[in-house]
Order: C-alpha cells, then structure tokens, then sequence
C-alpha cells in the first residue's frame, strides 16, 4: 500500500495548513463528523492525499443550528465592524496564499499559477466587500403623500448554504463568505465531495480570524460530504428561502473577418484549454467567419501542438495544462470524441487520452466540419474539447451563440465598433458575460458573475450582487397627523 501523500516531505505545506493524515470534515464550532472515511485525490497521479471523515445527514442538522446560533449574535454587529473581520480573513488568506494555492492545484489539478489565482480572487473579493460594508445603501423615495416618506431598508437573510463545485474549490465560496458575512448572515458550506482538503484548511483559516476576534466560529460552517447533504440543503426551502445558480454554460467565442488574429489565438488557447478545458466559462465553440476560417484552423493547430509537451503535473514549474480532475471525466472526453467522430467531425489535433501515465491526462482537441446543432456541440463536455463553427456574417455567428440552453459567458473578436454594440445590445449575445476582444473566461471580481436561461439567472461576486445575500423592505413612514391614502383613495 502507498504511503499518502501528506506524509512525503515535499507536501509539507498540507500540514502548514493545518491538514493531517486523517481529518474531520465537519466544522459548527468543533471538528467533528460521524460519517465514514474517504479519500482525496491527486488527479495528476491518482494517488491519496489524505483522508476525510465526512458529515451525515444528523451532522447538517446540528450545523444548521450552530449556524442559526451564530447568525443571532452575528446580526447584531454593525456592518463596518463585520467588514473588519473580513478584511482580517483576506490578511489570514494573503499570508497562506501560495501554500493554499499548492493545495488547490495538487487537490483539482489546476496548474499552480491558476491555484494561487483563484486564492487571490478570494483576497480580493475580501476587499471589495471591505469597501462594501460601508455602502449597504437603500432609496429614500418620494412620496405622493404630504408629510410621508419611502424608503428602501436592507436586512440579512439568516444562513447561507453554499454548494461549490470541484473546478473552483476556494474562489466561488470566497466569493459568497466574504459578502453574505458583510450583510450579516451566516454561511453553511458544502464542498465538492473530491476536494474536502480545500474546505477543511479554508475554513480552519477562517475560524482563527473568529475565535481570535470572540465570535462564534459555527459562523462559517462546513460540512463535507456526498450527494445527500447537497440535496438536503437544496431542498431545505423553509430555511433556505433564496437560490442563487450558477449551472454552467457551453460558451462561444466569435471571430469575424475583421479580427486581429495575432490577439485570437493565445486568447482562443487560453479559453479553450486552461484549466484542462474544466471552467464554466471555458470556450467550448470557435465561431468563425468564412473567410479567415482555414487561416485560423492553421494557426490553431500549430499552437496546440506547441503546447503538448506542457501538459503534467500541475505543480511542476513548466506545465501549462494539468489533468482532468478524475477517471469519469476522462470517459466523458473519449465519449465526446467518439460520438464527434461519429457524427462526421474531424479531429484537426488532439484526441487522445495518455493510458500510459498515472494521472487523468488527455490532449488538447479541435474538432471541425460539425454542423452547430450536432448534439455533441450543444452539450456541454467539461474538458479541453473544442468545436469550430463557420459562419458567413455576425447574425448567423450570434443565432449560432444563443441558441444553446445555457447562457453563461461569451466573446466577440472585431475591430468594428458596429459590430461591437450589435454585440452588446438587445439584437445580440443572449449570456450573462459578453465579452469583446477578451476570451470567455478570466473573469474579474468587480463585476457581477452568472448567466441566463439554464445556467441559472444568478450573479455572485462584484457590482450589486450583494442583494442576493440579502432581504429588501419597503418602508412608508407618515410623520404628519394626517392619513391620507395613495392614489387619492377616500374611504370615509
């Protein structure tokens, strides 16, 4: 039996923060499960990392109620105050940044330049909702009514449930902890099943920075668990009265004719295949304008080849594109290869899985000479899986983008400023992220991330996405020693 990897020497950052051979992965004031033991693995070498005790059903519901007890004392406290124990979280972050951002790549696969970014992301939202605990402002309204005011008041919402996925296991709960606490709630996170080690030495972080400044530490719970505990919370309505999704997305990336293809490529690369083609924003179609559609095939496929030779560990220095996260993953992709071919694709480059290394790893793909609605391009496969699309003018590119279920993230490459605001307005993208000149995914904090239709209609992150972490009342004040009624009503 192979030692776990927690033990070799050259993964001593686990144990700097905080992670043993075997973990609790339940947290609502004190470590402590009752489920069984798993394991979390490396999917570059599918070896155990260490090993997690994880929740029951019995577990969620006493974190429920620790939560609920730390969210009565947790509302209390004015909002800057609250926007000052999350500035202390993003300075506990800042100082673990490169040891946690090891973990995320070694734990999802993501390479460590990514790892120690989707930390940073966490930082950063920290400050923004810093600056934001100052700025929980409602409307003062005019009234129609002498001696009457309308006001806007916003109030929390109580617990939190956060659901995260494997692909992002730090940045998406950083972005829902570091505002649901400035607007005063309490949060109860359920990771991702294959990365509970990202959770555990998250949340560890966490309740040093609560127990330092005597707040309740069952304020940012956690339970680890399967597929149970996520449905319990999703179906939890009575608490858990607001859903906020974000469900995906099979995104495009337009080239017109027009397009400086020196900027497209590095960006179609980055789009189509960072993190092993595993983002939700990740570009899973290349529309293209008939007329450079050969140039940029050719010019894709030398960058993909040049880039193979880049694929391995992602904690390796020169490694651009690590593994797929897991085995089921990698069946996905040799399905969806399989049923390309099938459907009269052609594999342009890539295609193939490495059978002959440990790890989850496979080859950058394109795919040509699939008609847009082939249902292997209308279906969203989370690996580094492109499919080029020809076009003849902007409408047909932006019918060829909306007409997926999903609308999470897209992008238009152009030098026409027409062509742009057709882009941008009613008559184009149908997504939540429209993006010119830039690729799919990359994106910022300061604006509200999420799409539409079957991705979910939700926003996390920046601009006025902290309304979702709270409860808006209308508010009529009559200050005179009359009561007269809206609209001119008598009822006398």
């Amino acid at each position: 039996m192979s030692p776990i990897l927690i033990t070799d020497s050259k993964y001593s950052f686990l144990r700097d923060l905080g992670l043993d051979s075997n973990n609790e992965g339940v947290f609502n004031g004190e470590w402590r499960a009752s489920g069984k033991t798993v394991e979390s693995i490396n999917p570059a070498t599918n070896e155990v990392i260490a090993k997690v005790r994880i929740g029951t059903t019995d577990d969620y519901e006493r974190a429920i109620v620790a939560s609920r007890q730390a969210y009565e004392q947790w509302r209390k406290v004015p909002p800057p105050q609250r926007g000052e124990i999350v500035r202390q979280i993003g300075d506990r972050l800042r100082k673990n940044l490169d040891n946690l951002g090891r973990l995320v790549s070694l734990e999802m696969g993501k390479i460590l330049p990514e790892g120690i970014g989707e930390v940073q992301e966490y930082i950063d939202i920290c400050d923004f909702a810093v600056g934001l605990s100052r700025m929980l402002n409602g409307k003062v309204i005019p009234s129609e009514r002498p001696g009457h005011v309308l006001l806007e008041q916003w109030n929390l919402l109580g617990v939190v449930g956060v659901i995260s996925a494997f692909n992002f296991p730090c940045a998406v709960y950083g972005w829902n902890n570091a505002l649901a606490l400035v607007c005063g709630n309490s949060l109860l996170w359920k990771p991702a099943p294959s990365t509970p080690l990202v959770s555990i030495a998250v949340t560890r972080l966490i309740e040093g920075v609560l127990r330092e400044n005597n707040i309740p530490p069952a304020l940012c719970s956690l339970i680890c668990g399967e597929g149970d505990i996520g449905q319990n919370l999703a179906k939890d309505t009575p608490r858990f009265g607001k859903h906020l999704l974000e469900l995906g997305g099979n995104n495009a990336l337009i080239v017109m004719d027009d397009a400086d293809l020196d900027m497209v490529v590095p960006a179609v690369v980055f789009a189509c295949v960072g993190t092993a083609g595993q983002r939700c924003t990740t570009t899973r179609r290349v529309i293209v304008h008939e007329a450079i559609y050969d140039e940029l095939i050719t010019r894709m496929k030398n960058a993909y080849k040049q880039i193979e030779n880049r694929i391995g560990d992602p904690l390796d220095k020169g490694t651009l594109i690590g593994p797929l996260h897991n085995p089921t993953a990698v069946m996905n992709y040799k399905a969806a290869v399989a049923e390309s071919i099938a459907s009269g694709g052609k594999i342009e480059v890539g295609g193939k899985v490495y059978d002959d290394r440990k790890g989850n790893y496979v080859t950058p793909t394109i795919v040509t000479n699939l008609k847009h609605d082939t249902p292997v391009v209308v279906r969203e496969t989370f690996a580094p899986l492109a499919y080029v699309i020809k076009v003849k003018n902007l409408e047909e590119a932006i019918a060829v983008n909306n007409e997926t279920k999903q609308g999470l993230s897209s992008s238009l490459f152009t030098q026409n400023i027409g062509s742009i605001f057709k882009w941008l307005g009613p008559e184009g993208s149908d997504c939540g992220i429209v993006n010119v000149n830039i690729p799919t995914n990359g994106a910022e904090i300061g604006g509200a991330f999420g799409g539409e239709k079957e991705t979910g209609g939700g926003r996390e992150s920046g601009s006025d996405s902290w309304k979702q972490y709270m409860r808006r009342s209308t508010c009529t004040i009559n200050y005179s020693k009359e009561l007269p009624l809206a609209q001119g009503i008598k009822f006398e």
